[in-house]
This record gives C-alpha cells, sequence and structure tokens, in this order.
C-alpha cells in the first residue's frame, strides 16, 4: 500500500534529539532559537516564534490582535477547524466566505460585501501552498482598518508575487503537524509582522510571564504579568524539525519534482476533461504541499477513492465545508451564496504526496487513475 503521508525524515533529526536529551529538553533552548532564526532570515520576517502547533499560532495571533467578544472575523469555509477554532474561542464571530474555483482560495472579490462594523480581521487561508490574492486583502484591511491573520500552515516556501507567505499580513501562521512539508510532529510557528507586538507575544507565548525579559537582562526577576499559555514547544520537538529547516530548498525541490510529475503524467486526463487538476496563477509560486484532482462529483470521486484503496494506494478527500458542520452553524454563517465551497470540496482528491515517496510510485498511482476511467495514456 502506497501510504497517503511519510512525516520527513532526513537522517540527522536522531542525534539532534538526543543532543537535546543530554542538554536541554524543556522550550527556548538551542533548537528553538536555531529554528526561529532560519524562519527569521529564510523568509525576512523581523519576528518568528516556534508554537506548540499552527493552530497555537493562529490563537495567539487572534489574542495578540486583541478579538473577542462581538468582533467578527472573515475567513474561507473550506478549511480546518483550527482557523475558525482561533477566532471563535475568544467569542468572535465567524464570517464565511465562498472560494474562488480555480485556486481553491477565499474568493477575494466577495470579502468586501462581508465587512461590517464588527468586523476585526480578515483570514485569509492558501489553500494546498498557493497564494490567496493577497494585494486584494491588504488594500480592503487598510481601508477598514482590519488585522489580516495569514493561515500559511500549506505554504511555507511558497511566495506571492515573490513575498514568502506569511509576510504580508499582520500575523503569518505556519503548521509543521506531520502531514505537512516540514514536521515537528506537533508544531508550528507565529510569524509577527510589526515589532511593536513582539514584548506581548512573548509574554503570552511564555504563559503570560516576562520570563524572555529575564533571560535577556531587560528585567531583574519574572513574574506574570499578563494572560498566555504553554504556547512554547518542547526542545526535543524543535530538534525534530532543525534538520528540515536547515534542507528547505532541498525538500522543497523534492516535493516539486513529484508534484510536476503527477501534474504531467495525469495531464492528458485533464485535457479530455474527465478530471480538473490544480491552477497555479502567474504571480503565485507554490510549495507542493498538496496534489490534488478534481472528479466530475462526489460519486465519481468516492468510486475512485475505493478503486485507488483496492490498488494499493491510499488517497483521500479533504475538507466538510466549515459553515455545514454543527460548530460552523453555531459560531459562524455564510455570507453571500455557497456557489463552489461544497461542489468543490465534493469533487476533490488528495494524493499520496511526501519527500520518500518515488516517481515511480507517481507513476503507478497515475496508472491506476487512468485504469479506472478506462483509458490508458497515448
Amino acid at each position: 500500500m502506497i501510504s497517503f503521508n511519510k512525516p520527513l525524515f532526513l537522517g540527522p533529526e536522531v542525534d539532534c534529539i538526543e543532543e537535546a536529551i543530554n542538554t536541554k529538553i524543556s522550550g527556548n533552548g538551542k533548537f528553538t532559537q536555531e529554528c526561529q532564526l532560519i524562519l527569521q532570515k529564510e523568509f525576512g520576517i523581523q519576528k518568528a516564534l516556534l508554537t506548540t502547533s499552527g493552530t497555537a499560532a493562529l490563537e495567539m495571533a487572534a489574542m495578540l490582535a486583541g478579538i473577542g467578544i462581538g468582533d467578527e472575523v472573515i475567513m474561507p469555509s473550506f478549511t480546518f477547524s483550527s482557523a475558525a477554532n482561533a477566532f471563535a474561542r475568544l467569542g468572535a464571530r465567524i464570517s464565511f466566505v465562498d472560494i474562488r474555483p480555480d485556486t481553491l482560495n477565499i474568493d477575494e472579490a466577495l470579502i468586501e460585501a462581508a465587512i461590517t462594523p464588527h468586523t476585526k480581521a480578515i483570514a485569509p487561508v492558501h489553500y494546498a501552498g498557493v497564494a490567496c490574492e493577497m494585494d486584494v486583502i491588504t488594500e480592503l484591511a487598510a481601508k477598514y482598518n482590519l488585522f489580516v491573520i495569514e493561515d500559511a500552515a500549506h505554504a511555507i516556501m511558497s511566495t506571492y508575487k515573490g513575498s514568502p507567505m506569511g509576510t504580508l499580513g499582520s500575523f503569518g501562521c505556519y503548521s509543521f503537524h506531520e502531514t505537512k512539508n516540514y514536521s515537528m510532529g506537533e508544531g508550528g510557528a507565529l510569524l509577527i509582522n510589526d515589532a511593536a507586538y513582539n514584548t506581548a507575544a512573548e509574554i503570552m507565548w511564555e504563559k503570560g510571564t516576562n520570563r524572555v525579559q529575564f533571560f535577556s537582562g531587560q528585567v531583574d526577576k519574572y513574574t506574570w504579568v499578563s494572560t498566555g499559555s504553554s504556547f512554547l514547544p518542547s526542545e526535543l520537538c524543535a530538534a525534530y524539525l532543525s534538520p528540515g529547516l536547515h534542507c528547505l530548498k532541498q525538500v522543497n525541490d523534492k516535493r516539486l519534482s513529484l508534484w510536476n510529475r503527477y501534474y504531467e503524467q495525469l495531464l492528458e486526463l485533464s485535457q479530455s476533461e474527465r478530471i480538473a487538476l490544480p491552477i497555479i496563477p502567474e504571480h503565485c509560486e507554490h510549495c507542493a504541499h498538496i496534489f490534488y484532482i478534481k472528479t466530475a462529483n462526489q460519486e465519481e470521486r468516492d468510486e475512485l477513492l475505493a478503486f485507488l484503496v483496492d490498488h494499493d494506494v491510499y488517497a483521500t478527500f479533504h475538507y466538510i465545508p466549515l459553515h455545514t458542520s454543527p460548530a460552523g452553524l453555531r459560531y459562524g454563517r455564510m455570507v453571500g451564496a455557497d456557489n463552489y465551497t461544497t461542489t468543490e470540496s465534493n469533487r476533490l482528491i488528495r494524493l499520496p504526496l511526501f519527500y520518500n515517496l518515488s516517481l515511480d510510485e507517481c507513476d503507478y498511482i497515475a496508472e491506476q487513475i487512468y485504469s479506472f476511467y478506462g483509458t490508458g495514456r497515448k
């Protein structure tokens, strides 16, 4: 069986974890600081903080933005529950907006109609590592004095008009879950684009204490000074992540080679309109986080998924739209029509894509898809 995912493992992780065990296993040691510096240098961000998850990064961003009861946050419904939870748990209402059928990202043309006097932030999600139309989003945010909180969980190494994802909003949030391109098992990172939030973020990150300021000599003792939580991950997790971040381009190039192989192999099926392939706008560079195809409808999707499992390929669908879920109905509302969110979700299949997947395995998976449609490549 070809697995859907295998976490990134390059080899040096074992030695790094052993070093952490022998020196420091609690957070904010050598490996945490090293990973943060790599993110800051690679993406030109003034401050990055590792977190216990991508969810935690979103929660910190929501807290730093001062989001609370009565506020509204605009986001797509086609996303993971974490994106909405980070705001709903603070008392905000979620305004779900339809997606574009080409990139499956929030339709930027529909955002302004969803803005009300209660709107506090826009939270775009860069699906599959393909950037949302950030020029429009940041212009709307400036016009209405809103925060932009980028959910870049899929998008480390992706760019929009040359700018790294996570660096164009007020805050950016990465995920290093085991399913992501770079992994620490469970983990993430908060990118802070305005230095005015650095101290508040560090206090929040260290359980509401000024511990960071104490160890840097800014205060003579540390104490509880504000609200916060255990957002700081274990040094063991940072040690696992470190080799991957040291090989950002190597990993990205390999994943792109696999993504491109799928695309080339399946292009004929797309040209005959049996399936639809991902669309990448010319001004976007993606990180090959997900390779998906879209079938004609949900029935065909489910039949293809079952066929692939029968032929030793574990593929899967993706998000159930949040606005149709029990929590989505409780904590949010769909603004405008759902023209594409549900229909595109029902058509989508994610194919296996991970660092150690081989080109031969990509070819085999493509062959099975052709077989399902009763055709071979010319």
